[in-house]
């Protein structure tokens, strides 16, 4: 795969993924399987460019009322296994736990659709009775051999936030592999920007996102910070859960996956060792 290397290249990357990206966020939303291998055609020269090690794209952008982020990428399994391994609410229990800060998730039937509660800690290393829960409202739009498409959907979360929206779709890329688009949304109030900012200030100062947005003096590249940073974080987070979840056929295989791969990123997305994370998990299965 051939990855940029000069400024240069990547300001002209950058300059192309916005507009691009901007078009894709202007699409409607239930686009379908033609939109989505129709995007397929306008960003297969950004995938193969991709800085990822993989054909990979990854934006984060402010909405009307909040943030979202988005992944556009091409995967080796095939749209009929990924539409068999992800068309349940209990398989996207399953995946999302997967994520470092997810630590229950529980299925119950709501009043029109399933109801999948998540339980996240504001850091991996807090009790699990800290959680607060995100009840998603869990929709298989369309569920095929050719096409995926799955939305889950909150109305509240902590500190304000709401209109919580996780959507995913799968169509083919060719005979065995496929290319997904995953989004990542919420909605913020002022109470959620105060308290974004006081963590961004503090505890959070250090962390940044993928999108390289300069160069610093010493040449190497300076990355995306704030909310953004943080958007792009936990978008990649839950897309490589996801990942790992296709992939690997138990529940150890894929915890070690979801690890292997957020090490390939550990400048974003590095947070304890692999034998910790790997306990904290065992230790929440049986909570």
């Amino acid at each position: 795969m051939f990855l940029l290397h000069s400024s240069l290249q990547r300001r002209v990357v950058g300059a192309t993924l916005a507009v691009l990206m901007a078009f894709c966020a202007s699409a409607v939303q239930a686009s379908g399987a033609d939109e989505l291998s129709g995007k397929l055609v306008l960003l297969h020269g950004l995938l193969d460019r991709s800085t990822f090690k993989r054909p990979l794209i990854l934006n984060a952008s402010d909405t009307a009322n909040g943030l979202k982020g988005d992944v556009y990428a091409i995967v080796d399994h095939p749209v009929s296994a990924i539409s068999s391994a992800l068309s349940t609410p209990e398989a996207w229990c399953q995946a999302m736990l997967l994520h470092i800060n997810n630590r229950d998730c529980a299925v119950s039937k709501g009043a029109a659709s399933p109801v999948i509660a998540l339980s996240v800690v504001r850091k991996y290393d807090r009790p699990v009775d800290s959680a607060f829960r995100l009840a998603f409202d869990f929709h298989a739009v369309e569920a095929t051999p050719q096409h995926l498409e799955v939305r889950l959907r909150a109305q509240a979360g902590p500190l304000g936030t709401g209109n919580y929206l996780i959507a995913f779709e799968a169509v083919p890329a060719d005979a065995t592999h496929s290319f997904l688009h995953f989004s990542y949304a919420y909605d913020e109030n002022i109470l959620t920007r105060a308290a974004m900012e006081a963590y961004l200030a503090t505890f959070g100062r250090s962390k940044v996102g993928f999108t390289e947005v300069g160069q610093k003096a010493e040449g190497q590249p300076e990355y995306i910070g704030g909310t953004h940073g943080l958007v792009e974080r936990n978008a990649m987070r839950y897309f490589l859960a996801v990942d790992a979840y296709i992939g690997a056929k138990d529940a150890i295989s894929r915890r070690n996956a979801w690890y292997t791969e957020t090490e390939e990123y550990p400048r974003q997305l590095h947070e304890i060792d692999r034998g910790t994370y790997l306990a904290l998990k065992a230790a929440d299965e049986h909570h």
